[in-house]
């Protein structure tokens, strides 16, 4: 483990950027950008030009480690190669921004209120070229969508399970157990949520740690006791379909919690604009981030 990112990502100051949107995400976050779907005719193209966009983002100027502590890549991300370098030596050697896969294949269906993920086949084959291709860790995401207490200590225990093949691998897992935004009852998720990841966070061997990926929470700061926690070396907020500028407010209103936005983040970018229009939207995007990260 690299102890310079280690030290990066724990104490640092800034943000995760996350462009690990995949396969299936991958239409929608072209068309946010402006590639209509009759752009591409196969999955090749499509991922070409998905590809052509993250190279425009991280390459652009703004993109650097004054405000960006971190990156999440999609698994043909980290694949595939920044000029002569693949995409996280780039990051790292380059930017001096640590890299991070993607490695949940998607939400399996609604049960007991909440997406568990799909299986993840191959794990040890993925962890095993995420660290040839000197990835500091990993991210994977489920969703709740309701209080339910037996769905949501399902999801969570899902989650840790596989996290602790991650930190066997070597690597940091960040676990993402998302809550719906738009959820009834969002606040008693979130303490049903809080609950099961203190459990579980008790019941890890002394040596393990991990990040946490979660939802800006309904009551501020409401996290914030598990940032004490020794196994916990970072906790990030996901924007969650919340606009940049809502997703911006409400993580100020969060002590010491730091953004790993996605949406939010390319929010307003497009293929159409000049690299002087691009450079000022992308750069503007970051500072208002960052600035409310670091509150």
């Amino acid at each position: 483990m690299n102890k310079e990112q280690m030290d990066r990502i724990h104490t640092g100051k800034g943000f995760i950027a996350a462009l690990d949107q995949s396969g299936g995400s991958t239409p929608t976050a072209l068309l946010q950008y402006g590639i209509s779907k009759d752009s591409y005719s196969n999955d090749e193209e499509m991922f070409n030009l998905v590809h052509e966009m993250r190279t425009r983002i991280i390459t652009n100027p703004a993109f650097n480690s004054d405000h960006i502590l971190g990156a999440i890549l999609f698994e043909n991300t980290m694949d595939r190669k920044i000029g002569d370098q693949f995409t996280a030596d780039f990051l790292w050697k380059n930017k001096n921004v640590v890299p991070f896969l993607k490695i949940d294949k998607g939400l399996a269906g609604l049960e007991n209120g909440v997406q568990l993920m799909k299986p993840i086949p191959n794990l040890n084959e993925l962890l095993k070229r995420a660290v040839e291709k000197n990835i500091f860790g990993t991210k994977m995401r489920s969703v709740i969508k309701e209080a339910n207490s037996e769905g949501i200590r399902k999801l969570v225990e899902q989650q840790f399970d596989i996290g602790k093949k991650i930190a066997q691998a070597g690597l940091i897992p960040i676990i993402e157990p998302e809550v719906d935004i738009h959820s009834k009852d969002k606040e008693k998720s979130e303490e049903l949520l809080k609950s099961e990841i203190s459990n579980q966070l008790s019941a890890l061997d002394k040596d393990v740690k991990v990040m946490l990926k979660l939802s800006i929470p309904t009551v501020d700061n409401f996290y914030h006791d598990l940032m004490d926690n020794p196994h916990v070396l970072r906790i990030v907020a996901l924007s969650g379909g919340y606009t940049q500028s809502e997703a911006n407010e409400k993580l100020a209103h969060n002590h010491e919690l730091i953004a790993s936005f996605s949406r939010a983040l390319s929010q307003g970018l497009t293929a159409q604009q000049t690299d002087k229009e691009f450079n000022l939207m992308l750069s503007n995007s970051i500072c208002t981030i960052y600035e409310a990260s670091i509150k």
